[in-house]
C-alpha cells in the first residue's frame, strides 16, 4: 500500500514517475550522471531543460511570448518576487 502525504509542500507521485526518476538517478539518458550533477550549461542537460519548459507551457498554457524561469528559492523568493513585480521600475535594488 502507497501512502499519500497530503500536508503542505510535494505532492505524491505516480509510482511510475518514482521507478523512472529511481532508475536515473546515477545515470540520466545515458550520460554517466544524474541531472543533479550536471552543468545546467552541457549539451547533456539541454534537452532535459527543453523538455520540461514545453511540459510546462503546454500544462498551463504559458503563450511563447513569455519567458519561463527556473528558480530556487521556494516560497520565499515567491513572496519577494510579488513586491518587485509591482516596484515602480525606476527603483534601484
Amino acid at each position: 500500500m502507497r501512502v499519500y502525504n497530503f500536508s503542505p509542500g510535494p505532492s505524491a507521485l505516480p509510482l511510475s514517475v518514482l521507478e523512472k526518476a529511481g532508475a536515473e538517478i546515477a545515470d540520466a539518458n545515458g550520460t554517466g550522471q544524474s541531472a543533479m550533477e550536471m552543468s545546467h550549461r552541457s549539451k547533456d542537460f539541454k534537452p532535459i531543460i527543453e523538455k520540461t519548459e514545453a511540459l510546462l507551457r503546454e500544462l498551463m498554457g504559458i503563450p511563447g511570448n513569455y519567458k519561463v524561469l527556473f528558480l530556487q528559492g521556494g516560497a520565499s523568493l515567491q513572496f519577494s518576487m510579488i513586491p518587485l513585480n509591482l516596484a515602480a521600475a525606476d527603483i534601484s535594488i
